[in-house]
């Protein structure tokens, strides 16, 4: 028996590997410390299963990719087939490599095949520096026919006590809306079919102790990095056995394997910690830690969609840049409506061409005027839909996604585009970059507005979802390369592919086209499960919500937007002068402290009153932190009590005091302390806090502690 213990920042990870099997985790979560090789391998003994009744005499670990040939009856880490055989695959381990970083993570890479079934197999186990997990698995058809493959789900074990199922729902302008229930017998599967990675999707699959919090209680959370079809899912079995798996969700005979050819699975990405902000943590910190993350400050973006939509009139976007750079904007981004045809969203879409009946010119009046105020351009494109009234569609109706014999259903007037399909790669690799250079442009936004239904090709209208996700990601490649310096943001029908497949040719993802600051807050809230608040579009609406109608004051639409990459989506021309100065005011403010939101940990409480909310960001030597009190709902108790400050230096002094152009209204709505900043340990303000102000429902407070 072979042990292997990997360790990064408070996670262990422990495998063993025997009988030239794949590897098997004993171990995954919190740090056990250095163990001499004899105690780990009476822990391994001590984690043996005993022989329970109906089951297989010799009953076996189950292992990263589990399968019938040791006994397990839960779902296959290998599902395929060759025309009919080889469905139940035994892979013997040929060659083993570990790379022990010595207490900063490792890796292990396990080469292993079948040759009753004709497979080979390399198994990828990564335990990162930040102490997150990764695993993805690659299967190589080395029979003399076609292999069919059905899934590659890698699976990581978590333990007993990890009894509750925390995962997000949601839906267009609604996304990641929390859903908890009891881990109980059986699968829980969250399939993503949309052909992208979906508002409704989980994000983050978490299984943790009951009641596990932001703060407290271990728990453990799975992402898929993929941006087309996926399949996520918690299994328990009868004999408590639960794994968290996922990998991408392959339709029918969409990957065939001839002799030779191979398959990747995305990698899985697991995370471990005591309370959701931990772990959290670890995935900003992975995050952080990327060469291609952005390293310059996240520039003040103005976008342009809900000020004037289709209406392209240049003298109302000059005097939009105008009024954007004398509030401090340092981004300029003309949205949906500059090609040919684009008069409203039902034609034009592929028609990649600046329309020469609005801009008789082309766009460089505005981006030169952009460029001289000192603002970077950013462009609007959505390179892989096509509307029928286009002409594109005209001349190329066979390089749209279809089956044999009709259109799929139309979806905002749309259609999609294969692709994978060379000549439809190259015309939009041409078409974006000669744009980009044209105009000198900066920054793309990268929409995606439909979900792809019936997305088959060829003649027998084969799938194509798996080929055309690969596409995508080679296309932002080339366009990258081309375009050396230009930034491109994750955008798809708002907050519809956020993953960290797409964000590993992205700078930034659009977290949803609700710009409604009280719908933000939750939406906002829980995408930090998975990305740090630098990767996140968050910008100051107009007063009424166009989504949802409700009217909100602007120190709370900034307040939310100023704990993201922080924007404006407002038709600065109908704000008053007030209202400019005070948006002005918190630009200031965001540049002067986005090195420490952007680069501090991201901390949220649990407070008992659900109606207020505690977020903030706290710097990595805790010397200062910037925290904002929310009240979302109307408290059943008035005042809401005290709120603790978590993620300070325990025994450190801090001077904690308001922050910011927003007060509470009224004095008597302050509370005493609120004048006379008060000087409190970081222990004191974890475990007893600050009395909250008396907020009003959608206002937000935000305070600071700064270490003495």
């Amino acid at each position: 028996m072979s042990l292997i213990h990997l360790r990064a920042a408070g996670v262990s990870l422990l495998l063993t590997s025997d009988d030239d099997r794949l590897p098997t985790v004993v171990h995954w979560g919190r740090d056990l410390g250095e163990l001499p090789p004899e105690l780990l391998a009476d822990l391994v003994r001590a984690s043996e299963v005993p022989l329970a009744g109906a089951q297989v005499d010799a009953p076996r670990p189950v292992g990263v990719l589990p399968g019938q040939s040791d006994g397990w009856l839960g779902t296959p880490g290998v599902a395929g087939h060759r025309d009919g055989g080889a469905w139940s695959p035994a892979f013997v381990v040929t060659d083993t490599q570990v790379e022990d970083a010595g207490g900063h993570g490792g890796r292990v890479l396990a080469a292993a095949e079948d040759e009753h079934a004709g497979l080979r197999l390399t198994l990828e186990l990564e335990l990162t520096a930040q102490g997150v997990v990764r695993t993805r698995a690659t299967l190589t058809n080395s029979g003399p026919d076609g292999y069919v493959v059905d899934a590659l789900l890698p699976a990581l074990p978590v333990p007993a006590h990890a009894g509750e199922i925390l995962d997000l729902a949601g839906r267009w302008a609604k996304e990641r809306a929390p859903q908890r229930h009891a881990f109980t017998v059986g699968t829980h599967v969250r399939e993503g079919r949309r052909g992208r990675t979906g508002a409704d999707a989980t994000l983050v699959l978490v299984a943790g102790e009951p009641g596990a919090g932001f703060r407290r209680g271990e728990c453990w959370g799975v992402h898929v990095a993929w941006s087309g079809n996926h399949r996520t899912q918690a299994e328990r079995m009868p004999d408590g056995t639960r794994l968290l798996a996922g990998g991408e969700l392959l339709l029918p005979g969409e990957v065939r394997l001839a002799a030779g050819e191979q398959y990747a699975s995305p990698w899985l990405y697991g995370t471990y910690g005591d309370g959701l902000d931990e772990l959290a943590g670890r995935f900003h910190a992975l995050l952080r830690a990327r060469p291609q993350h952005p390293t310059t400050p996240r520039p003040v973006t103005l976008n342009v969609w809900e000020a004037v939509y289709f209406d392209h009139a240049l003298p109302r976007l000059l005097e939009l840049a105008e009024l954007a750079a004398a509030v401090g904007v340092e981004r300029y981004v003309l949205d949906d409506g500059w090609f040919r045809g684009r008069r409203d969203d039902t034609a034009g879409l592929g028609d990649w061409f600046v329309d020469e009946d609005v801009w008789p010119d082309g766009l460089t009046p505005l981006a030169e005027r952009v460029h001289a105020l000192g603002m970077q351009l950013g462009l609007w494109f959505e390179p892989e839909m096509v509307n029928p009234d286009s002409d594109l569609a005209r001349a190329h109706p066979d390089w749209i996604l279809q089956v044999p014999g009709r259109l799929p259903p139309e979806a905002r007037h749309q259609q999609v585009l294969d692709v994978s399909r060379p000549e439809v790669f190259a015309y939009l690799r041409e078409r974006v970059v000669a744009v980009v250079r044209e105009y000198g442009v900066d920054y793309v936004k990268w929409d995606h507005n439909r979900d792809l239904v019936e997305a088959g090709a060829g003649p027998a209208g084969a799938p194509r979802v798996h080929a055309h996700t690969l596409a995508v990601y080679a296309l932002l490649d080339a366009i990258r390369a081309d375009c050396p310096g230009l930034e491109i943001e994750s955008c798809s029908s708002g907050g519809a592919r956020v993953d960290l497949g797409i964000l590993e040719r992205t700078d930034r993802v659009w977290a949803s086209d609700c710009i409604d600051a009280h719908e933000r807050q939750e939406i906002q809230r829980w995408t930090a499960q998975l990305l740090p608040p630098e990767l996140v579009g968050s910008h100051v609406g107009s007063r009424t919500a166009h989504t949802t109608g409700r009217v909100l004051d602007l120190s709370f639409r900034a307040a939310t937007a100023l704990l993201g990459s922080f924007g404006i989506e407002w038709d600065l021309t109908q704000a008053s002068p007030e209202e400019r100065a005070e948006l002005a005011a918190w630009i200031t403010l965001y540049q002067q402290e986005r090195a420490l939101l952007h680069g501090g940990t991201t901390v949220r409480d649990d407070v008992p009153d659900a109606g207020l909310w505690l977020h903030g960001v706290v710097a990595p030597d805790a010397s200062r932190a910037i925290y904002a009190l929310v009240q979302r709902e109307r408290p059943a108790t008035w005042p809401p009590g005290r709120v603790r400050l978590p993620g300070l230096d325990p025994d450190a002094t801090y001077v904690v005091a308001p922050f910011g152009p927003y007060a509470p209204h009224n004095a008597w709505d302050r509370p005493r302390w609120w004048g006379a900043p008060v000087r409190l340990t970081g222990r004191a303000l974890a475990l007893v806090g600050v009395q909250s102000p008396a907020l009003e429902v959608d206002h937000a407070a935000l305070l600071t502690a700064t270490r003495v």
